[in-house]
C-alpha cells in the first residue's frame, strides 16, 4: 500500500464499524472479568489474570487499529469510479460469462465473501483499469481473464 490513506467502500465501512462494535464490546466483558492485581492469590489465579490482561491489550490494540483505518478513510474521501482502486466495487465478468460484484480492500480483516483484498493476484491485478478493461490474473487453476463491467462505490 502507498502509506496515503486509502478509501473504503460502504460496505466495508459498515463491516469495520460492526467488527469495531464486536470487539469492544469484548474488551470490556474481558476487562470487567480482571481483578485487583495487589489480592493476593495462588499462582494460577496470577497466571489466568496476565492471560486476560493479555487478550485485554491485544483487543486494545485492534480496537486502535480499526479507528485508524476508518479515519483515515474518511480522510481519503469515497473511492474513484474512474479507476479501480483499494474501496471500489467492481462488476467483473469470468471468461465462462458469470457476473460478479467483488469490492477491493485494504486487508483481510473484513470478513466478507465480496472483499478481494489489494494485494492479492486477482485485486493487483484490477488496480488502476477502466470499465472495459480484460485484465488477465493468476489464478488457483492457472491463468484467467476478467472483463471489469462497471465500477462503483
Amino acid at each position: 500500500m502507498s502509506g496515503e490513506p486509502e478509501p473504503m467502500s460502504a460496505a466495508e465501512r459498515r463491516a469495520l464499524e460492526q467488527e469495531l462494535a464486536d470487539v469492544t464490546a469484548e474488551r470490556n466483558a474481558d476487562a470487567a472479568t480482571l481483578q485487583d492485581t495487589t489480592e493476593v492469590g495462588d499462582h494460577a489465579d496470577q497466571a489466568d489474570e496476565l492471560i486476560r490482561s493479555d487478550e485485554t491489550h491485544r483487543l486494545d490494540a485492534r480496537i486502535d487499529e480499526i479507528k485508524v483505518r476508518l479515519r483515515g478513510a474518511a480522510d481519503a474521501g469515497p473511492p474513484s469510479t474512474d479507476v479501480v482502486g483499494v474501496g471500489s466495487t467492481v462488476e467483473l465478468r469470468y471468461a465462462d460469462g458469470s457476473v460478479a460484484t467483488v469490492q477491493i480492500g485494504e486487508g483481510a480483516a473484513v470478513l466478507d465473501r465480496t472483499l478481494v483484498t489489494a494485494d492479492s493476484p486477482l485485486g493487483s491485478a484490477l488496480l488502476g483499469h477502466r470499465t472495459g478493461d480484460s485484465v488477465s490474473y493468476d489464478a488457483p487453476d492457472g491463468q484467467a481473464t476478467v472483463t471489469v463491467v462497471s465500477l462503483g462505490e
